[in-house]
């Protein structure tokens, strides 16, 4: 989406969405995407929300910004948005600041403006991090719920690998930067391939086992900066694999 701060850059490849080069296009092409074709659900809520505006005027500001809407209506429109992430009382919670909600409640706010203008695409990136488990299954079954309902794509970014089990048909494993294995959920938890994707699913806690069991002593190290070698991949000394095979030659 072009969001990043000035430090951070796409340092290769490319990002393709409805026939935009995203790496390429320019500002103005960006604002057109943002909010109206693709959208994201952040991951904290509360710094997502600006704490001194009330929550409707918020999403009127989406509203007024990407959707041709008259303004006399658009206070209708914001409080049906608010119905659609199922929050109670929402003609009072259109008046409510931030402070006032609780953290599950800000995320149903923040899934709201994402979802106003109608979106493609939405990305929600952690969207359960600090909610209790409770509150992470009703956020998540919401999601789940407007993607099917709205016909649109979503892309889950997480370290939780239950989420991903449970909520994706499709699962991209991720390391420094770099898709190091795809495959659809169910095939990908039930016979990972990578040794990366091996070692996420170990280091899954479970009951009766230590935490210095659950990864092996070189899945410590860190590398400095995640730049491509010239031979082999970036992890390759971090790989048991890697370190079998130059024994056995």
């Amino acid at each position: 989406m072009r969001i990043l701060d000035r430090a951070g850059k796409i340092a290769e490849g490319s990002v393709m969405f409805s026939g935009v080069d995203i790496k390429a296009a320019t500002e103005g092409q960006m604002r057109d995407l943002r909010g109206r074709e693709m959208s994201m659900i952040f991951q904290s809520p509360r710094l997502a929300l600006n704490p001194i505006r009330k929550i409707g005027h918020q999403l009127e500001d989406v509203l007024l910004q990407h959707v041709q809407v008259d303004r006399a209506q658009v206070t209708d429109r914001a409080i049906a948005a608010l119905e659609q992430v199922k929050i109670a009382r929402p003609r009072e919670r259109y008046h409510a600041y931030p402070f006032e909600l609780s953290g599950g409640m800000c995320q149903r706010v923040v899934i709201a403006l994402a979802l106003a203008c109608n979106p493609q695409l939405l990305i929600a990136d952690e969207p359960t991090t600090g909610l209790d488990v409770t509150t992470q299954k009703a956020v998540m079954d919401l999601v789940v719920e407007l993607t099917k309902r709205r016909s649109m794509s979503t892309i889950l970014i997480t370290h939780d690998l239950g989420l991903a089990a449970a909520y994706c048909d499709r699962v991209v494993v991720m390391e420094k930067g770099r898709v190091v294995e795809t495959a659809p959920s169910a095939n990908i938890f039930a016979r990972p391939e990578h040794p990366y994707t091996r070692k996420l699913m170990r280091a899954t806690p479970r009951l009766g086992v230590s935490l210095r069991n659950l990864l092996p002593e070189e899945g410590g190290a860190v590398m400095a900066r995640p730049s491509r070698p010239k031979d082999g991949v970036a992890s390759a000394r971090l790989c048991p694999a890697i370190h079998v095979l130059a024994q056995r030659q």
